[in-house]
């Protein structure tokens, strides 16, 4: 896959908060899609960005991944996700590929993650704000992606293990107002909420975990304001419910209520996270 971006420079890290639409769609689109993929070299100081940017493309769906394939019809909000360690964004389509073919523009940085204080200590929060940023620019200019990105839904960010502290250092000591919508899976606590973050926030995590016991993961939830939303998976593990229906209709319903204000995937929550092997809590 040739590469499809280059790094840009003059932008800020934050960048303006994206204007809210005077009108929401009041439901997500009906149609499944293909899915495109494209590949962008970005930057930030000296840290270097590498993104796949998955997308709604033309074609049949299902399958794999399409590289820089068409753009589908129309414009679609934005909704990140973020990897754990030793994985990748291709080893997170269970996640990614759904998303897109769903209606969403889902930008994934490929993390070498140096450590666990990569995260702790902000870096790869800050990262994610910076392609949050870079991605709402290809909707001008000459790239592909132009205008199809929807600039005034809110963004979301989501992410699994070190990439769901990632997602939810972005809503507490790194903060990046323009988040509305948020996806923290198997994730640690990282302090109180900041006041300049308003997000519906949908934590999952498996009883069973071992490498971030889910007593941390209820701490932050505990924390958090309302609408939030805890899935939990009874005896699941770090990993075990990644690729769990479960997880992918409960993800995709939050994410298309927050983005597109989607009334009827909010009432479809409870029956997509219930189930003999889960819990479903929801402050509304």
């Amino acid at each position: 896959m040739s590469a499809a971006g280059t790094a840009g420079v003059g932008m800020s890290l934050l960048g303006a908060g994206p204007a809210r639409a005077a009108q929401h769609l009041l439901n997500s689109p009906s149609t499944t899609y293909a899915v495109g993929v494209r590949e962008y070299h970005w930057t930030r100081g000296s840290r270097q960005l590498d993104v796949f940017v998955y997308y709604p493309a033309t074609g049949s769906p299902g399958g794999n991944p399409v590289g820089n394939a068409p753009v589908a019809k129309g414009a679609f909000p934005v909704c990140n996700f973020t990897h754990g360690l030793n994985a990748s964004p291709q080893k997170s389509l269970a996640i990614i590929l759904p998303l897109a073919a769903a209606g969403f523009i889902v930008p994934a940085p490929y993390f070498h993650y140096s450590g666990v204080s990569e995260v702790t200590n902000g870096q790869t929060s800050m990262d994610v704000s910076e392609i949050l940023t870079r991605t709402l620019a290809l909707n001008t200019g000459t790239d592909p992606l132009a205008g199809h990105i929807d600039t005034h839904a809110g963004l979301g960010v989501s992410g699994h293990s070190l990439g769901g502290m990632t997602t939810l250092g972005l809503l507490t000591r790194w903060p990046d107002s323009r988040i509305t919508t948020a996806i923290p899976m198997s994730t640690e606590d990282m302090g109180a909420p900041a006041s300049t973050v308003h997000a519906k926030v949908l934590f999952m995590h498996g009883t069973k975990d071992t490498t971030i016991p889910i007593s941390s993961a209820r701490t932050a939830y505990a924390k958090m304001p309302a609408p939030k939303a805890f899935l939990t998976f009874i005896n699941g593990t770090h990993t075990s419910y990644f690729g769990d229906s479960r997880t992918r209709n409960t993800f995709l319903d939050w994410a298309r209520w927050g983005l597109y204000s989607d009334t009827a995937a909010l009432n479809r929550l409870p029956a997509d996270a219930k189930s003999s092997g889960t819990t479903w809590q929801f402050v509304q």
